[in-house]
């Protein structure tokens, strides 16, 4: 049971963390590209590094939660595990998400500024 339980846990997590990252990206980057004063460079490059840092953060996050909690031995034990463990991961990605959000908000509308008034060469 034990084996099986973090089997699940490691596939579902991973694959929940993928999905959430692929899916901000790709509906973020018009958001950043807006930020970012309509330079599409580096706004992608911009959302490429805020991807890394995502994976490196939630990845390490769930690798490291392997060892807290008691270790299941029958089957319920092994539900209540899989949902608070996975619970506790998708409130860190929702989590990343907002402190992403806020951060593109705040320093992203920021640089668009500095880009419309003439203060960075966008090229």
């Amino acid at each position: 049971m034990i084996i099986i339980s973090y089997a699940l846990y490691l596939l579902i997590t991973i694959a929940l963390t993928v999905w959430v990252a692929r899916t901000l990206s790709k509906n973020g980057e018009v958001f950043l590209i807006d930020c970012f004063g309509h330079d599409e460079v580096l706004a992608r490059s911009t959302n490429h590094l805020l991807v890394v840092g995502f994976y490196l953060v939630n990845l390490g996050f769930i690798l490291l939660a392997l060892r807290f909690g008691q270790v299941p031995e029958t089957v319920p034990d092994a539900i209540r595990f899989l949902s608070s463990k996975i619970g506790l991961a998708v409130v860190v990605l929702g989590g990343m998400h907002f402190f992403n959000m806020h951060a593109i908000a705040r320093f992203g509308r920021k640089v668009g500024g500095w880009l419309r008034e003439g203060y960075l060469d966008p090229a």
